[in-house]
């Protein structure tokens, strides 16, 4: 790992040396919306993340994993074709599938339902223009999480254009996408249909996705607008299973056998069958100078089906939402700028489970039916001050209010039981001091909180926990940010710490099926690193036209602290499912002729399969890439012809391990060494 950091070193001296400062170009400075206003990033008081066009363009289309493994102390996992999970400063031990005790909203309108489930691999990589991740706690405004809270936005910059795609590669591999963005004089309209299929590595592992979504907005005054979303996927993928060691080093393709009384996952058709339509309506008024109101509602509907190895689920889910503030923005007080949001978000979502038998994937006798609504709001208040334009001062708070109804399906809203968690008032401190034009230090101390989501009250064993508690804690961190030489070299540095009480961890019974419990507390400690730098800026001359270079550096020293399982004690045992070291570097040149090359490298450490600590998956190194070229075919049509590659170092290694797994099938191999290629039109 060391010559990462001595190249790193090196092209960073060797650049200063050559070159006079003050005959660089400047860049352009990136602008973040973390909050509510868009900020150049160097004075923002958060620790964010973000992933702009450019980059996304960059990375392999059909997946978002290597992209958001680029961002330090963010992990996401894709066992299979299309079977997402993802971590922000944290493990995955609540997420055997699927994200959790992660906020997410798409286009401000809320993605995460109310019982703390988002259905991320629903949406289509190749329309996502661009992801920004705040991490840490970020109850104080985007309601109940300990993890961090991620932003999707789905349109381009662009005012009016047509675009589509064409991907194919490996283990049948097939993209298609189709953009339209059209802005008229009071209108805008963007419209994305994609498809999106493979066969997968494994044997049962398939993936079809159909999606569409609409994205209208009628600014029908100078201070006034209404936007809305219409969103539906209809996707299915297989899940091949977990693997032993063994069985992973003998036959890294096959898909989980049979064991025991158990029958194997093709054998029983294992998949995920989901169908989810999502609609919301928003609208924003600027009622003065100084006051501006928004509100926006958001439902959906969810159907959704898993047969498994011991059973098969059904679920259909409805979610209402409401989020609404004002914002006032000006300077009431010795002249110094301050913007202040007070306002609220609720949530509703009502869940009818029932398992039945898996007949090989067919549904056989009932076992169980349960309805669970969960409901979830809380009143938010957020204060900047920008003093001097150097120090920005911001307090945050909100008050939060959970219950879930449980009862028997058919049962009346009356003869349901209630559980209903203490009220929580999540506060946040942060600042940003401006040292100079190029340096900036910031702070922050917030209050992490997060309950119990659907999938983890009532597991696959069917029983309704209701002993299970929300955990929460205390994140505080600190850090340095740098733009250099015109913005050609941006460095951001973050010290945190945070501990977290009433852990929620998942097991395993002798029959395989999951539950969860309140296992302690972690401590969770780390270094996060991310540099970016133009070595050579875009130019029109020679035959290196431009190179950018990257890195980010992820340190996490995660433990559990007074966890004890019956007998075990496992109190000081590293944080299971969480590499202690990741380091991601690329590079990315242009050449004449609008020829490009990206090269990324991905070196994660070993990471603990179970808390016991017994188990480890080995580090892997992963090399990828991918070379463009672009043309016009016409005075308005525009080409770009790629091609790329995954695994070119030919890695054996496990891109979504099952963690605690019972038989130690912690394994989920991900493919070989394998290619792809495309178009893409732009009209």
């Amino acid at each position: 790992m060391r010559i990462y950091f001595f190249i790193a070193f090196f092209i960073t001296s060797l650049s200063a040396i050559a070159q006079d400062p003050d005959s660089i170009e400047r860049l352009d400075e990136v602008q973040i919306k973390a909050y509510f206003n868009r900020q150049p990033i160097l004075r923002l008081p958060s620790t964010v993340g973000f992933l702009g066009k450019r980059m996304l363009d960059e990375q392999q289309p059909q997946s978002l994993v290597s992209a958001v493994n680029s961002i330090p102390g963010v992990r996401m996992e894709e066992r299979s074709p299309g079977s997402y999970r993802l971590s922000i400063r944290g493990s995955l031990l609540r997420s055997p599938f699927g994200i959790r005790n992660v906020k997410m909203y798409i286009d401000d309108f809320i993605l995460t339902d109310a019982g703390g489930n988002t259905y991320l691999n629903a949406l289509d990589a190749g329309g996502v223009s661009q992801l920004t991740i705040l991490k840490g706690p970020e109850a104080s405004v985007y309601g109940a999480n300990t993890g961090g809270v991620v932003l999707i936005n789905t349109t381009d910059e662009d005012s009016s254009s047509v675009k589509g795609s064409l991907v194919g590669g490996a283990y049948g591999l097939f993209q298609q996408n189709l953009s339209l963005q059209k802005k008229w004089d009071k209108v805008n309209l963007a419209i994305k249909q994609a498809y999106q299929k493979s066969d997968g590595y494994r044997n049962n592992s398939a993936l079809d996705r159909k999606y569409i979504q609409a994205l209208p907005q009628w600014n029908y005054s100078v201070n006034a607008s209404i936007k809305a979303i219409f969103l539906y996927s209809d996707m299915s993928y297989h899940t091949p299973g977990g693997l032993t060691e063994l069985q992973f080093l003998a036959t890294p393709r096959a898909s989980r056998p049979a064991s025991g009384n158990n029958p194997g996952a093709e054998e029983q058709k294992a998949g995920i069958y989901n169908k989810t339509l999502l609609v919301g309506l928003q609208h924003e008024i600027k009622l003065s100078s100084n006051f501006k109101h928004v509100i926006s509602y958001t439902g959906s509907f969810t159907d959704f089906k898993n047969p498994f190895i011991t059973n098969y689920e059904t679920r259909k889910e409805q979610t209402a939402g409401l989020r609404t503030y004002l914002q006032y923005s000006g300077m009431p007080v010795l002249s110094i700028p301050i913007d202040w949001e007070i306002g609220y978000e609720g949530q509703r979502t009502t869940s009818d489970i029932s398992n039945y038998s898996n007949l090989g994937g067919v549904k056989g006798t009932l076992r169980s039916a349960d309805q669970i609504t969960n409901n979830q709001q809380f009143v938010f208040s957020h204060v900047s001050f920008d003093i001097n334009s150097r120090l920005i001062l911001e307090a945050a708070a909100s008050i939060n209010f959970y219950n879930y109804d449980y009862g028997a399906l058919g049962l009346s809203k009356s003869e349901l039981s209630t559980v209903k968690f203490d009220t929580q008032f999540m506060p946040r401190l942060a600042m940003s001091y401006k040292l100079s034009d190029m340096f900036a230090l910031r702070a922050s101390t917030s209050r992490g909180y997060s309950a119990p989501t659907i999938a983890e009250v009532r597991a696959s064993n069917t029983i309704i926990n209701t002993n299970l508690q929300p955990e929460s804690g205390w994140n505080y961190e600190t850090g340095l940010r740098m733009s250099l030489w015109n913005n050609r070299l941006y460095w951001d540095g973050v010290l945190f710490k945070f501990d977290l009480t009433d852990a929620i961890v998942r097991r395993l019974d002798e029959t395989d099926a999951e539950y969860f419990i309140n296992a302690g507390g972690t401590k969770q400690s780390g270094i996060e690193s991310q540099l970016m730098y133009w070595v050579i800026p875009e130019k029109k001359t020679g035959l290196l036209r431009s190179l950018q270079f990257r890195n980010s550096y992820t340190f996490s020293s995660f433990s559990f602290s007074n966890y004890q399982d019956e007998k075990a004690d496992y109190s000081g045992n590293r944080l299971t499912g969480v590499p202690r070291h990741v380091l991601v570097s690329s590079i990315s040149m242009g050449f004449p002729k609008n020829y490009s090359l990206f090269v990324q490298h991905n070196f994660t450490s070993s990471i603990p399969l179970n808390d016991a600590g017994t188990a480890y998956a080995k580090k892997y190194h992963l090399l990828q890439a991918k070379a463009s070229y672009q043309f016009k075919a016409s005075a308005q049509t525009n080409l770009s012809i790629f091609i790329g590659a995954d695994n070119i170092l030919n890695q054996l290694y496990s891109l979504g391990n099952d963690l605690n797994a019972f038989g130690s099938r912690y394994f989920n191999a991900a493919a070989k060494r394998n290619f792809f290629a495309g178009l893409t039109m732009a009209l």
